[in-house]
């Protein structure tokens, strides 16, 4: 099933819009993913996309019929990454699915068809049950942090890079990693740089 749902044009078109906001408003955040994706492809080449131009490397369906989250951080996605969250189904929005951003204190209308991008690793959230009567399905996109790691370490794990590095780079990874949250973090635009961050991303 999840094959048929991934090829389907509603799919495509919405993965291609997901992919244009992304270009939009982090453009130096997605300049970050695409790289990072093609050095995996080109590493493995038999890997194959969840959709064909995807950012991301994972996708989820919740099928319902009547999906509903608890507040919850999700740890293993990159912790400055997005996730992109589409709300699906048949429900009354004034009543129900609403997504709550619990540290920002927000409760937000989340129509059936609406796609929200949060950095889900550090932003508490769920969402309100819909109706007995209604449906609520999702579909979410994310890459987990462990991923990034892993391409960072020349395809390694922590324990195996640490044992095939030299001391110089081992005290320049220690060095990085005290500012580590920072660098990650400007990768975000703000109004006033997205037009320059646009340029600089391509």
């Amino acid at each position: 099933m999840s094959n048929e749902l991934l090829g389907h044009d509603y799919f495509k078109r919405l993965l291609g819009f997901v992919n244009k906001l992304m270009w939009i408003f982090a453009p130096l955040l997605v300049s970050f993913y695409a790289v990072q994706m093609g050095m995996l492809m080109a590493r493995y080449p038999n890997l194959t996309r969840n959709f064909v131009g995807t950012l991301f490397a994972a996708c989820t369906f919740n099928f319902g019929p009547r999906t509903i989250t608890v507040p919850h951080l999700d740890f293993g996605n990159l912790s400055w990454g997005w996730c992109a969250i589409t709300a699906l189904g048949w429900f009354d929005l004034d009543v129900g699915g609403h997504l709550i951003l619990w540290d920002l204190k927000l409760v937000i209308r989340f129509p059936p068809g609406s796609t929200i991008m949060i950095p889900s690793a550090i932003c508490r959230h769920s969402n309100v049950p819909v109706g007995p009567e209604e449906t609520r399905f999702s579909l979410t996109r994310y890459t987990a942090g462990g991923l990034f790691k892993w391409i960072r370490n020349s395809f390694k794990s922590d324990d195996d890079f640490a044992r095939t590095v030299s001391r110089e780079e081992k005290a320049a990874r220690a060095s990085e990693a005290a500012t580590r949250w920072e660098t990650d973090v400007a990768m975000y635009s703000t109004v006033d740089s997205l037009a320059t961050d646009i340029l600089n991303s391509e």
